[in-house]
């Protein structure tokens, strides 16, 4: 609870600050019951060195993943990325060669995204990537509300086997949902899997609700 408050208190001194300005659109309140699922491909796993090669995002609301209204964008590096990297997101470097500016890319993104609620699978890595740009960008850090579908799952899994430590492999969970695994390591296909997921979570939520109360 002191976290939430903690994040709306964050958000109404912004909107005191920057709520007239060109980025007043991040401030404006998330819609209730939609959430951004959110992936990218990067060329390694440190957000102090490595940088964003795609990024995806998809919304979801009214209990579908909306594939139609996704936000995508491959994009250019400026370092140099190896086979290991290559092999776990099958983009070669001149593919990355042909992608659009991470500024570009990023605020792009952001005017799309505008206040909703995001979603991810450890998303925590996905916004310490966009941290740097988000900053340069607007002044302030990213300021709108997220949900971890593993946090999520790893919360669901504790209830049901209170002793026993959760596995939140990306594959486990998907089957544990019966979701199929749609481009594995590829940004759009992980934010569509991770949307697809999070909507069988809230249903199941919902049905053991339902057998509570019966």
């Amino acid at each position: 609870m002191k976290s939430l408050r903690t994040s709306a208190l964050r958000r109404w001194w912004l909107r005191r600050r920057a709520g007239s300005g060109p980025w007043a659109c991040l401030l404006r309140p998330a819609p209730p019951g939609e959430w951004v699922s959110l992936d990218m491909e990067t060329t390694g796993l440190d957000p102090k060195r490595d940088q964003i090669l795609s990024l995806a995002a998809v919304p979801v609301r009214d209990g579908r993943v909306l594939v139609s209204e996704r936000f995508e964008r491959r994009i250019r590096t400026h370092r140099a990325f190896g086979i290991e990297s290559i092999r776990h997101h099958h983009i070669t470097p001149e593919e990355a060669a042909r992608g659009v500016a991470v500024t570009e890319a990023v605020r792009e993104f952001l005017t799309w995204l505008e206040g909703r609620t995001l979603l991810g699978y450890h998303l925590a890595f996905d916004l310490a990537m966009l941290a740097p740009h988000v900053r340069a960008l607007t002044g302030f850090a990213l300021p709108n509300p997220r949900v971890d579908l593993a946090e999520a799952f790893a919360a669901r899994a504790r209830r049901a086997q209170p002793n026993a430590p959760p596995n939140l492999d990306f594959g486990h969970i998907a089957g544990s949902l019966g979701v199929p695994v749609l481009g594995r390591h590829s940004a759009l296909g992980d934010a569509v899997t991770v949307g697809l997921c999070w909507l069988a979570l809230q249903s199941a939520r919902g049905d053991a609700a339902g057998r509570s109360g019966r």
